[in-house]
């Protein structure tokens, strides 16, 4: 496992800066070496401030976006134009853009898949027809992994935030999914979130830590606590972002106030 480093900025603000241009500078560096770029996104506030950012920096016309995929860490099982998608809140926050202006393909675009019930029924359905959804739609991720990248499949950079409650991706404590150890399950369903909407897609732990580099995200002072109590454990199952590593590199990307219980 590569060392946990751990990056501080004055604010969020340039916390969302710095990584904006951190990631830009990453898929190009990719492009240049290997020609293609996979990267996982994360949504949240600090996730979604990131792509903003993105779509404001000068970096992000030097990319040659037709090289590049996108991908998710995790995702809200609601219909595909609900308000609660990561992805639809990504492509409005920035790609969606590139997408317009021919710069992006669309099928470089890997969502996790979205229920495709009407919302009469999702309201009337029973926990083994939602757990049935979600084991449908977490091999379905699981085989576009492999379709796309191969039997060993494995994201360039995969971007993660944290919870106060010290959840990453949607894995959340003490939660079965967190201590899923076997390397051949990619992706899994969550029927039951702490947080709404309730039905969720994850990648798993052993996934995740495919990842060449890994950087989880944070800012404000209600995630110090959770970012201190990852950082001074190691798969803890009470704080399933202390799983986080990647196989090239594992960067904790805060700002003052959500490392200030750490450094």
């Amino acid at each position: 496992m590569p060392q946990r480093l751990a990056i501080a900025y004055p604010n969020p603000e340039l916390l969302h800066t710095a990584i904006a241009s951190r990631l830009l500078i990453e898929i190009g560096d990719r492009i240049a070496t290997q020609h293609r770029a996979d990267i996982a996104l994360t949504g949240g506030t600090d996730g979604n401030a990131v792509l903003r950012h993105i779509a404001s920096n000068p970096l992000n016309e030097a990319v040659d976006w037709s090289c590049v995929h996108l991908w998710w860490g995790d995702e809200r099982f609601v219909p595909a134009d609900s308000d609660d998608r990561n992805a639809k809140q990504a492509r409005e926050a920035w790609f969606g853009d590139l997408v317009s202006q021919g710069l992006l393909p669309e099928s470089h675009i890997h969502e996790m898949p979205a229920d495709q019930r009407k919302p009469q029924e999702i309201a009337v359905a029973n926990p083994e027809e939602n757990d049935h959804l979600l084991d449908q739609a977490a091999n379905t991720y699981q085989q576009e992994l492999i379709r796309e990248l191969g039997d060993n499949p494995a994201f360039d950079v995969a971007m993660f935030g944290v919870g106060p409650d010290g959840h990453f991706a949607s894995l959340f404590p003490d939660f079965p999914q967190v201590v899923i150890n076997d390397p051949d399950v990619f992706v899994t369903g969550v029927s039951d979130s702490p947080k709404m909407p309730p039905l969720r897609l994850s990648l798993t732990v052993p996934f995740i830590r495919r990842s060449k580099k890994l950087w989880i995200l944070a800012s404000s002072p209600r995630k110090a606590p959770a970012v201190h109590s990852a950082l001074s454990s190691v798969n803890n199952p009470h704080v399933p972002s202390s799983f986080a590593s990647g196989t090239q590199e594992t960067l904790w990307l805060l700002d003052e106030e959500a490392a200030a219980s750490t450094l």
